[in-house]
Protein backbone atom coordinates (compact mmCIF):
# COMPACT_ATOMS: atom_id res chain seq x y z
CA UNK A 1 0.00 0.00 0.00
CA UNK A 2 2.88 2.36 0.72
CA UNK A 3 4.19 1.76 -2.81
CA UNK A 4 0.79 2.64 -4.27
CA UNK A 5 1.08 6.05 -2.59
CA UNK A 6 3.85 7.08 -4.99
CA UNK A 7 2.03 5.87 -8.14
CA UNK A 8 0.14 9.15 -8.83
CA UNK A 9 3.55 10.81 -9.20
CA UNK A 10 5.36 8.06 -11.05
CA UNK A 11 2.70 7.53 -13.74
CA UNK A 12 2.64 11.07 -15.19
CA UNK A 13 6.40 11.53 -14.79
CA UNK A 14 7.30 8.35 -16.67
CA UNK A 15 4.56 8.86 -19.25
CA UNK A 16 5.77 12.38 -20.07
CA UNK A 17 9.08 10.90 -21.29
CA UNK A 18 7.33 8.09 -23.16
CA UNK A 19 5.05 10.61 -24.88
CA UNK A 20 8.07 12.67 -25.87
CA UNK A 21 9.51 9.64 -27.64
CA UNK A 22 6.11 8.64 -29.05
CA UNK A 23 5.85 12.01 -30.78
CA UNK A 24 7.88 10.57 -33.64
CA UNK A 25 5.12 7.98 -34.22
CA UNK A 26 2.43 10.61 -34.68
CA UNK A 27 -0.26 12.35 -32.70
CA UNK A 28 -2.65 9.39 -32.65
CA UNK A 29 -0.35 7.24 -30.51
CA UNK A 30 0.14 10.11 -28.07
CA UNK A 31 -3.62 10.52 -27.78
CA UNK A 32 -4.22 6.86 -27.01
CA UNK A 33 -1.39 6.68 -24.46
CA UNK A 34 -2.50 9.88 -22.75
CA UNK A 35 -6.12 8.71 -22.46
CA UNK A 36 -5.02 5.36 -21.04
CA UNK A 37 -2.78 7.02 -18.46
CA UNK A 38 -5.37 9.56 -17.30
CA UNK A 39 -7.95 6.77 -16.99
CA UNK A 40 -5.43 4.78 -14.96
CA UNK A 41 -4.89 7.80 -12.71
CA UNK A 42 -8.63 7.92 -12.04
CA UNK A 43 -8.59 4.25 -11.04
CA UNK A 44 -5.54 4.64 -8.79
CA UNK A 45 -6.95 7.80 -7.20
CA UNK A 46 -10.25 6.05 -6.54
CA UNK A 47 -8.43 3.21 -4.79
CA UNK A 48 -6.48 5.73 -2.70
CA UNK A 49 -9.68 7.57 -1.75
CA UNK A 50 -11.21 4.26 -0.67
CA UNK A 51 -8.11 3.40 1.36
CA UNK A 52 -8.15 6.83 3.01
CA UNK A 53 -11.62 6.19 4.46
CA UNK A 54 -9.97 4.43 7.40
CA UNK A 55 -8.53 7.78 8.47
CA UNK A 56 -4.97 6.44 8.48
CA UNK A 57 -2.11 8.42 6.93
CA UNK A 58 -0.13 6.72 4.18
CA UNK A 59 3.48 7.88 4.35
CA UNK A 60 6.05 7.18 1.65
CA UNK A 61 9.70 7.89 2.51
CA UNK A 62 11.58 8.70 -0.68
CA UNK A 63 15.05 7.17 -0.60
CA UNK A 64 14.02 5.38 2.62
CA UNK A 65 15.09 8.44 4.63
CA UNK A 66 13.07 9.08 7.76
CA UNK A 67 11.42 12.49 8.24
CA UNK A 68 12.43 15.24 8.76
CA UNK A 69 15.75 14.41 7.09
CA UNK A 70 14.31 12.98 3.89
CA UNK A 71 11.52 13.83 1.47
CA UNK A 72 8.13 12.41 2.39
CA UNK A 73 4.91 11.95 0.48
CA UNK A 74 1.82 12.10 2.64
CA UNK A 75 -1.54 10.78 1.53
CA UNK A 76 -4.54 11.57 3.69
CA UNK A 77 -8.21 12.03 2.89
CA UNK A 78 -7.76 15.57 1.59
CA UNK A 79 -4.86 14.82 -0.75
CA UNK A 80 -6.60 11.67 -2.01
CA UNK A 81 -9.71 13.70 -2.82
CA UNK A 82 -7.64 16.31 -4.67
CA UNK A 83 -5.92 13.59 -6.72
CA UNK A 84 -9.28 12.16 -7.80
CA UNK A 85 -10.74 15.57 -8.71
CA UNK A 86 -7.62 16.39 -10.75
CA UNK A 87 -7.70 13.14 -12.71
CA UNK A 88 -11.43 13.42 -13.48
CA UNK A 89 -11.02 17.00 -14.67
CA UNK A 90 -7.98 16.00 -16.71
CA UNK A 91 -9.93 13.28 -18.53
CA UNK A 92 -12.66 15.75 -19.50
CA UNK A 93 -10.16 18.33 -20.73
CA UNK A 94 -8.08 15.77 -22.62
CA UNK A 95 -11.09 14.21 -24.35
CA UNK A 96 -12.22 17.64 -25.52
CA UNK A 97 -8.73 18.54 -26.78
CA UNK A 98 -8.58 15.33 -28.81
CA UNK A 99 -12.08 15.51 -30.26
CA UNK A 100 -11.67 19.15 -31.33
CA UNK A 101 -8.07 18.55 -32.47
CA UNK A 102 -6.83 21.42 -30.33
CA UNK A 103 -3.88 19.23 -29.36
CA UNK A 104 -2.63 19.58 -32.94
CA UNK A 105 -2.23 23.36 -32.71
CA UNK A 106 1.27 23.20 -31.26
CA UNK A 107 4.08 20.92 -30.18
CA UNK A 108 4.29 18.76 -27.06
CA UNK A 109 0.72 19.26 -25.83
CA UNK A 110 0.49 15.73 -24.43
CA UNK A 111 3.94 15.86 -22.83
CA UNK A 112 3.15 19.15 -21.11
CA UNK A 113 -0.25 17.78 -20.07
CA UNK A 114 1.38 14.91 -18.17
CA UNK A 115 4.03 17.16 -16.62
CA UNK A 116 1.22 19.41 -15.43
CA UNK A 117 -0.44 16.42 -13.73
CA UNK A 118 2.90 15.44 -12.20
CA UNK A 119 3.31 18.89 -10.68
CA UNK A 120 -0.27 19.01 -9.43
CA UNK A 121 -0.18 15.55 -7.86
CA UNK A 122 3.18 16.29 -6.26
CA UNK A 123 1.90 19.53 -4.73
CA UNK A 124 -1.05 17.66 -3.22
CA UNK A 125 1.12 14.92 -1.71
CA UNK A 126 4.39 16.45 -0.57
CA UNK A 127 5.04 16.78 3.14
CA UNK A 128 7.97 19.16 2.69
CA UNK A 129 7.77 22.92 2.14
CA UNK A 130 10.73 23.15 -0.22
CA UNK A 131 9.42 20.31 -2.34
CA UNK A 132 6.09 22.09 -2.47
CA UNK A 133 8.06 24.91 -4.10
CA UNK A 134 9.65 22.40 -6.50
CA UNK A 135 6.30 20.95 -7.54
CA UNK A 136 4.91 24.47 -7.91
CA UNK A 137 7.70 25.20 -10.37
CA UNK A 138 7.08 21.98 -12.30
CA UNK A 139 3.38 22.67 -12.74
CA UNK A 140 4.08 26.33 -13.55
CA UNK A 141 6.67 25.47 -16.20
CA UNK A 142 4.23 23.05 -17.81
CA UNK A 143 1.44 25.63 -17.58
CA UNK A 144 3.59 28.23 -19.35
CA UNK A 145 3.79 25.93 -22.36
CA UNK A 146 0.13 24.93 -22.20
CA UNK A 147 -1.21 28.45 -21.86
CA UNK A 148 0.72 29.46 -25.01
CA UNK A 149 -0.37 26.35 -26.91
CA UNK A 150 -1.63 27.57 -30.27
CA UNK A 151 -1.16 31.18 -31.29
CA UNK A 152 -2.59 34.68 -30.99
CA UNK A 153 -1.48 38.10 -29.80
CA UNK A 154 -4.02 38.23 -26.95
CA UNK A 155 -2.93 34.82 -25.71
CA UNK A 156 0.72 35.86 -25.73
CA UNK A 157 -0.04 39.12 -23.89
CA UNK A 158 -2.14 37.40 -21.22
CA UNK A 159 0.49 34.67 -20.85
CA UNK A 160 3.21 37.26 -20.25
CA UNK A 161 1.28 38.69 -17.30
CA UNK A 162 0.70 35.16 -15.99
CA UNK A 163 4.40 34.29 -16.20
CA UNK A 164 5.59 37.52 -14.56
CA UNK A 165 3.23 37.37 -11.58
CA UNK A 166 4.11 33.72 -10.95
CA UNK A 167 7.84 34.42 -11.17
CA UNK A 168 7.35 37.07 -8.50
CA UNK A 169 5.42 34.53 -6.44
CA UNK A 170 8.25 31.99 -6.78
CA UNK A 171 10.76 34.56 -5.58
CA UNK A 172 8.66 35.39 -2.53
CA UNK A 173 8.27 31.66 -1.85
CA UNK A 174 12.05 31.30 -1.62
CA UNK A 175 12.29 34.29 0.72
CA UNK A 176 9.68 32.72 3.01
CA UNK A 177 11.32 29.30 2.89
CA UNK A 178 14.73 30.83 3.66
CA UNK A 179 13.36 32.74 6.63
CA UNK A 180 11.66 29.67 8.09
CA UNK A 181 14.74 27.50 7.60
CA UNK A 182 16.98 30.16 9.15
CA UNK A 183 14.86 30.33 12.29
CA UNK A 184 13.62 26.73 12.63
CA UNK A 185 16.28 24.66 10.84
CA UNK A 186 13.82 22.44 8.98
CA UNK A 187 11.35 22.55 6.08
CA UNK A 188 9.36 19.41 6.81
CA UNK A 189 5.80 20.65 7.43
CA UNK A 190 5.21 18.38 10.43
CA UNK A 191 8.58 19.26 11.97
CA UNK A 192 7.98 22.96 11.36
CA UNK A 193 4.68 22.73 13.26
CA UNK A 194 6.40 21.09 16.23
CA UNK A 195 9.08 23.77 16.38
CA UNK A 196 6.63 26.67 15.98
CA UNK A 197 4.71 25.28 18.98
CA UNK A 198 7.79 25.90 21.19
CA UNK A 199 9.05 28.99 19.36
CA UNK A 200 10.69 31.66 21.56
CA UNK A 201 8.87 34.99 21.66
CA UNK A 202 11.76 36.87 20.02
CA UNK A 203 11.45 34.73 16.85
CA UNK A 204 7.69 34.89 16.46
CA UNK A 205 7.68 38.09 14.40
CA UNK A 206 10.01 36.62 11.75
CA UNK A 207 7.99 33.40 11.51
CA UNK A 208 4.74 35.37 11.32
CA UNK A 209 6.19 37.49 8.50
CA UNK A 210 7.31 34.35 6.66
CA UNK A 211 3.82 32.91 7.09
CA UNK A 212 2.29 36.04 5.57
CA UNK A 213 4.76 35.84 2.68
CA UNK A 214 3.59 32.29 2.08
CA UNK A 215 0.02 33.52 2.22
CA UNK A 216 0.86 36.01 -0.53
CA UNK A 217 2.38 33.21 -2.63
CA UNK A 218 -0.60 30.92 -2.15
CA UNK A 219 -2.87 33.91 -2.71
CA UNK A 220 -1.29 34.40 -6.13
CA UNK A 221 -1.94 30.77 -6.98
CA UNK A 222 -5.51 30.98 -5.67
CA UNK A 223 -6.12 34.41 -7.31
CA UNK A 224 -7.00 36.15 -4.06
CA UNK A 225 -7.48 39.94 -3.95
CA UNK A 226 -5.42 41.95 -4.82
CA UNK A 227 -3.43 39.22 -6.59
CA UNK A 228 -6.08 38.02 -9.03
CA UNK A 229 -5.65 40.41 -11.95
CA UNK A 230 -3.72 37.86 -14.01
CA UNK A 231 -6.50 35.27 -13.99
CA UNK A 232 -9.36 36.64 -16.16
CA UNK A 233 -7.21 37.43 -19.20
CA UNK A 234 -5.07 34.30 -18.91
CA UNK A 235 -7.99 31.89 -18.57
CA UNK A 236 -10.16 33.65 -21.16
CA UNK A 237 -7.51 33.71 -23.88
CA UNK A 238 -5.95 30.27 -23.62
CA UNK A 239 -7.42 27.21 -25.33
CA UNK A 240 -10.56 25.66 -23.81
CA UNK A 241 -9.07 22.35 -22.57
CA UNK A 242 -6.15 24.18 -20.95
CA UNK A 243 -8.53 26.63 -19.24
CA UNK A 244 -10.61 23.66 -18.06
CA UNK A 245 -7.55 21.95 -16.59
CA UNK A 246 -6.52 25.25 -15.00
CA UNK A 247 -9.76 25.17 -12.98
CA UNK A 248 -7.76 23.02 -10.53
CA UNK A 249 -4.79 25.43 -10.49
CA UNK A 250 -6.46 27.96 -8.21
CA UNK A 251 -7.39 25.08 -5.91
CA UNK A 252 -3.68 24.35 -5.45
CA UNK A 253 -3.42 27.68 -3.66
CA UNK A 254 -6.50 26.88 -1.59
CA UNK A 255 -5.10 23.46 -0.71
CA UNK A 256 -1.72 24.94 0.25
CA UNK A 257 -3.32 27.41 2.65
CA UNK A 258 -5.24 24.61 4.33
CA UNK A 259 -2.28 22.25 4.45
CA UNK A 260 0.61 24.58 5.29
CA UNK A 261 -0.98 27.33 7.36
CA UNK A 262 -3.52 25.01 8.91
CA UNK A 263 -0.73 22.71 10.11
CA UNK A 264 2.00 25.22 11.01
CA UNK A 265 -0.25 27.70 12.79
CA UNK A 266 -2.66 25.31 14.47
CA UNK A 267 -4.13 25.60 17.96
CA UNK A 268 -0.77 24.61 19.49
CA UNK A 269 1.11 27.54 17.89
CA UNK A 270 0.57 29.85 20.85
CA UNK A 271 0.43 33.52 19.85
CA UNK A 272 0.57 32.53 16.18
CA UNK A 273 -2.39 30.16 16.32
CA UNK A 274 -4.69 30.91 13.35
CA UNK A 275 -3.33 34.48 13.14
CA UNK A 276 -3.75 34.45 9.34
CA UNK A 277 -7.50 33.67 9.32
CA UNK A 278 -8.84 37.26 9.56
CA UNK A 279 -6.80 38.06 6.45
CA UNK A 280 -8.26 35.06 4.63
CA UNK A 281 -11.84 35.94 5.51
CA UNK A 282 -11.56 39.65 4.74
CA UNK A 283 -9.75 39.16 1.45
CA UNK A 284 -12.16 36.38 0.47
CA UNK A 285 -15.12 38.73 0.96
CA UNK A 286 -13.45 41.49 -1.07
CA UNK A 287 -12.53 39.02 -3.82
CA UNK A 288 -16.13 37.82 -4.05
CA UNK A 289 -17.46 41.37 -4.44
CA UNK A 290 -14.98 42.24 -7.19
CA UNK A 291 -15.46 38.89 -8.95
CA UNK A 292 -19.21 39.46 -9.05
CA UNK A 293 -18.68 42.88 -10.61
CA UNK A 294 -16.32 41.27 -13.12
CA UNK A 295 -18.97 38.72 -14.08
CA UNK A 296 -21.45 41.56 -14.63
CA UNK A 297 -19.00 43.59 -16.74
CA UNK A 298 -17.57 40.74 -18.87
CA UNK A 299 -17.74 41.27 -22.63
CA UNK A 300 -17.54 37.62 -23.59
CA UNK A 301 -18.54 34.26 -22.18
CA UNK A 302 -15.01 32.95 -21.62
CA UNK A 303 -14.09 36.08 -19.69
CA UNK A 304 -17.28 35.72 -17.69
CA UNK A 305 -16.47 32.11 -16.81
CA UNK A 306 -13.00 33.21 -15.67
CA UNK A 307 -14.61 35.66 -13.24
CA UNK A 308 -16.98 32.89 -12.11
CA UNK A 309 -13.91 30.83 -11.23
CA UNK A 310 -12.68 33.81 -9.24
CA UNK A 311 -16.03 33.99 -7.42
CA UNK A 312 -15.82 30.30 -6.53
CA UNK A 313 -12.29 30.79 -5.19
CA UNK A 314 -13.53 33.67 -3.03
CA UNK A 315 -16.32 31.49 -1.64
CA UNK A 316 -13.76 28.84 -0.70
CA UNK A 317 -11.59 31.45 1.03
CA UNK A 318 -14.60 32.57 3.06
CA UNK A 319 -15.21 28.96 4.10
CA UNK A 320 -11.60 28.61 5.25
CA UNK A 321 -11.75 31.92 7.09
CA UNK A 322 -14.76 30.82 9.14
CA UNK A 323 -12.44 28.27 10.78
CA UNK A 324 -14.71 25.49 11.98
CA UNK A 325 -15.04 21.81 11.04
CA UNK A 326 -18.52 22.50 9.61
CA UNK A 327 -17.25 25.39 7.49
CA UNK A 328 -14.24 23.43 6.26
CA UNK A 329 -16.47 20.46 5.37
CA UNK A 330 -18.73 22.78 3.37
CA UNK A 331 -15.64 24.26 1.71
CA UNK A 332 -14.50 20.84 0.52
CA UNK A 333 -17.96 20.04 -0.83
CA UNK A 334 -18.06 23.33 -2.71
CA UNK A 335 -14.50 22.78 -3.94
CA UNK A 336 -15.51 19.54 -5.68
CA UNK A 337 -18.51 21.24 -7.25
CA UNK A 338 -16.79 24.44 -8.36
CA UNK A 339 -13.76 22.73 -9.90
CA UNK A 340 -15.66 20.30 -12.12
CA UNK A 341 -18.44 22.72 -13.12
CA UNK A 342 -15.93 25.47 -13.96
CA UNK A 343 -14.03 23.04 -16.19
CA UNK A 344 -17.27 22.17 -17.98
CA UNK A 345 -18.14 25.86 -18.39
CA UNK A 346 -14.87 26.62 -20.17
CA UNK A 347 -15.45 23.76 -22.60
CA UNK A 348 -19.07 24.80 -23.17
CA UNK A 349 -17.97 28.40 -23.82
CA UNK A 350 -15.67 27.11 -26.55
CA UNK A 351 -18.48 25.09 -28.14
CA UNK A 352 -20.66 28.21 -28.16
CA UNK A 353 -17.84 30.30 -29.63
CA UNK A 354 -17.35 27.78 -32.43
CA UNK A 355 -21.07 27.73 -33.14
CA UNK A 356 -21.33 31.53 -33.42
CA UNK A 357 -18.62 31.88 -36.08
CA UNK A 358 -16.69 35.14 -36.26
CA UNK A 359 -18.50 36.68 -33.27
CA UNK A 360 -17.32 33.78 -31.10
CA UNK A 361 -18.42 34.21 -27.48
CA UNK A 362 -18.92 37.99 -27.54
CA UNK A 363 -22.16 39.27 -26.06
CA UNK A 364 -23.41 40.59 -29.39
CA UNK A 365 -26.57 39.52 -31.19
CA UNK A 366 -25.85 37.00 -33.95
CA UNK A 367 -27.70 34.40 -36.02
CA UNK A 368 -28.78 31.34 -34.07
CA UNK A 369 -25.99 28.78 -33.78
CA UNK A 370 -26.28 25.14 -34.94
CA UNK A 371 -28.09 22.90 -32.40
CA UNK A 372 -29.00 26.03 -30.43
CA UNK A 373 -31.77 24.33 -28.43
CA UNK A 374 -29.48 21.54 -27.19
CA UNK A 375 -26.53 23.82 -26.44
CA UNK A 376 -28.81 26.43 -24.86
CA UNK A 377 -30.41 23.83 -22.60
CA UNK A 378 -26.99 22.68 -21.42
CA UNK A 379 -25.98 26.31 -20.87
CA UNK A 380 -29.02 26.89 -18.65
CA UNK A 381 -28.15 23.78 -16.63
CA UNK A 382 -24.52 24.90 -16.28
CA UNK A 383 -25.47 28.48 -15.37
CA UNK A 384 -27.85 27.29 -12.64
CA UNK A 385 -25.17 25.00 -11.23
CA UNK A 386 -22.37 27.58 -11.40
CA UNK A 387 -24.31 30.44 -9.82
CA UNK A 388 -25.53 28.33 -6.91
CA UNK A 389 -29.23 28.12 -7.66
CA UNK A 390 -31.31 25.15 -6.48
CA UNK A 391 -31.58 22.25 -6.96
CA UNK A 392 -27.94 21.59 -7.87
CA UNK A 393 -24.79 21.20 -5.79
CA UNK A 394 -23.71 24.84 -5.97
CA UNK A 395 -26.78 25.81 -3.97
CA UNK A 396 -26.16 23.09 -1.40
CA UNK A 397 -22.48 24.05 -1.06
CA UNK A 398 -23.28 27.72 -0.43
CA UNK A 399 -26.09 26.77 1.94
CA UNK A 400 -23.66 24.66 4.00
CA UNK A 401 -21.15 27.52 4.16
CA UNK A 402 -23.85 29.99 5.23
CA UNK A 403 -25.06 27.53 7.86
CA UNK A 404 -21.53 27.24 9.23
CA UNK A 405 -21.25 31.06 9.33
CA UNK A 406 -24.13 31.44 11.79
CA UNK A 407 -21.82 31.04 14.79
CA UNK A 408 -19.16 33.43 13.46
CA UNK A 409 -18.81 37.06 14.56
CA UNK A 410 -18.87 38.20 10.92
CA UNK A 411 -21.98 36.21 9.99
CA UNK A 412 -23.93 39.32 8.91
CA UNK A 413 -21.24 40.45 6.47
CA UNK A 414 -20.74 36.90 5.17
CA UNK A 415 -24.47 36.44 4.55
CA UNK A 416 -24.81 39.80 2.83
CA UNK A 417 -21.82 39.36 0.52
CA UNK A 418 -22.58 35.76 -0.49
CA UNK A 419 -26.31 36.36 -1.08
CA UNK A 420 -25.93 39.66 -2.94
CA UNK A 421 -23.07 38.32 -5.06
CA UNK A 422 -25.12 35.23 -5.90
CA UNK A 423 -27.96 37.47 -7.07
CA UNK A 424 -25.56 39.45 -9.29
CA UNK A 425 -24.19 36.22 -10.77
CA UNK A 426 -27.71 34.99 -11.56
CA UNK A 427 -28.60 38.28 -13.25
CA UNK A 428 -25.39 38.29 -15.27
CA UNK A 429 -25.77 34.70 -16.47
CA UNK A 430 -29.45 35.26 -17.35
CA UNK A 431 -28.42 38.24 -19.45
CA UNK A 432 -25.67 36.21 -21.14
CA UNK A 433 -28.02 33.37 -21.99
CA UNK A 434 -30.54 35.81 -23.41
CA UNK A 435 -27.96 37.47 -25.65
CA UNK A 436 -26.46 34.21 -26.84
CA UNK A 437 -29.58 32.11 -27.40
CA UNK A 438 -32.72 34.27 -27.35
CA UNK A 439 -31.89 37.69 -28.78
CA UNK A 440 -30.65 36.25 -32.08
CA UNK A 441 -30.80 37.57 -35.63
CA UNK A 442 -32.80 36.04 -38.44
CA UNK A 443 -30.52 34.51 -41.07
CA UNK A 444 -30.79 36.50 -44.31
CA UNK A 445 -28.66 36.98 -47.38
CA UNK A 446 -26.76 39.68 -45.47
CA UNK A 447 -26.35 37.66 -42.26
CA UNK A 448 -25.39 34.07 -43.04
CA UNK A 449 -24.65 31.35 -40.54
CA UNK A 450 -20.87 30.98 -40.29
CA UNK A 451 -20.65 28.84 -37.19
CA UNK A 452 -19.34 25.30 -37.08
CA UNK A 453 -21.71 22.35 -36.54
CA UNK A 454 -21.93 20.99 -33.02
CA UNK A 455 -19.18 18.49 -32.20
CA UNK A 456 -21.23 15.94 -30.25
CA UNK A 457 -18.19 13.86 -29.31
CA UNK A 458 -16.57 16.91 -27.68
CA UNK A 459 -19.87 17.74 -25.98
CA UNK A 460 -19.55 14.48 -24.03
CA UNK A 461 -16.80 16.10 -21.93
CA UNK A 462 -19.13 18.94 -20.97
CA UNK A 463 -21.99 16.60 -20.08
CA UNK A 464 -19.69 14.31 -18.13
CA UNK A 465 -18.27 17.12 -15.98
CA UNK A 466 -21.66 18.77 -15.50
CA UNK A 467 -23.06 15.49 -14.19
CA UNK A 468 -21.14 16.26 -10.98
CA UNK A 469 -23.83 18.86 -10.16
CA UNK A 470 -26.41 16.07 -10.04
CA UNK A 471 -24.22 13.37 -8.49
CA UNK A 472 -23.21 15.67 -5.63
CA UNK A 473 -26.90 16.21 -4.81
CA UNK A 474 -28.11 12.63 -5.28
CA UNK A 475 -25.27 11.33 -3.08
CA UNK A 476 -25.09 14.41 -0.87
CA UNK A 477 -25.33 12.42 2.38
CA UNK A 478 -22.31 10.10 1.88
CA UNK A 479 -20.29 12.87 0.20
CA UNK A 480 -20.89 15.34 3.02
CA UNK A 481 -20.07 12.58 5.51
CA UNK A 482 -16.77 12.17 3.67
CA UNK A 483 -16.03 15.91 3.63
CA UNK A 484 -16.79 16.04 7.36
CA UNK A 485 -14.22 13.31 7.92
CA UNK A 486 -11.70 15.28 5.88
CA UNK A 487 -12.41 18.44 7.86
CA UNK A 488 -12.01 16.64 11.19
CA UNK A 489 -8.75 15.12 10.01
CA UNK A 490 -7.42 18.56 9.02
CA UNK A 491 -8.33 20.07 12.38
CA UNK A 492 -6.56 17.23 14.19
CA UNK A 493 -3.18 18.30 12.86
CA UNK A 494 -1.37 16.61 15.75
CA UNK A 495 -2.25 13.24 14.18
CA UNK A 496 -0.70 14.38 10.88
CA UNK A 497 2.47 15.51 12.67
CA UNK A 498 2.79 12.28 14.62
CA UNK A 499 2.16 10.10 11.56
CA UNK A 500 4.84 11.83 9.48
CA UNK A 501 7.54 12.02 12.14
CA UNK A 502 6.94 8.49 13.43
CA UNK A 503 7.11 6.81 10.01
CA UNK A 504 10.10 4.48 10.09
CA UNK A 505 12.44 3.50 7.32
CA UNK A 506 12.27 -0.04 5.93
CA UNK A 507 15.10 -2.28 7.15
CA UNK A 508 16.28 -5.61 5.76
Amino acid sequence: MMSLTAVPLLIPLVMSFILLLARMQGIQLQRVLNLIVVTLLIIVSSVLVNNSLTGEYQIYLLGNWQAPFGIVLVLDQLSAMMLLITSILALGALWYAIKTKIDENGSHFHVLFQLQLFGLNGAFMTGDLFNLFVFFEVLLLASYGLILHGSGAQRTKASLHYVIINLIGSTLFLFAVGALYGILGTLNIADLANKIAILPVENQAVVAAAGLLLLVVFGIKAAMFPLYLWLPAAYANTSAPVAALFAIMTKVGIYSIIRVHGTLFNEDAGELAFYYLPWILALGLITLVLASLGVMAARGLREQVAYLVLASVATLLIGIGLNSPAALSATFYYLIHSTLIAGAMFLLADIIARGRGSLEDKFISAPSMPSAILVGSIFIFAAIAMTGMPPFSGFLGKLLILSAALDHAWFGVVFAVILISSLLLIIAMARSGSLLFYNTQTVTTETTQTGKPLNKSALMSVVGLLSAAVILVVFANPITDYTQQIAQQQFNSSNYIQAVLSATAITE
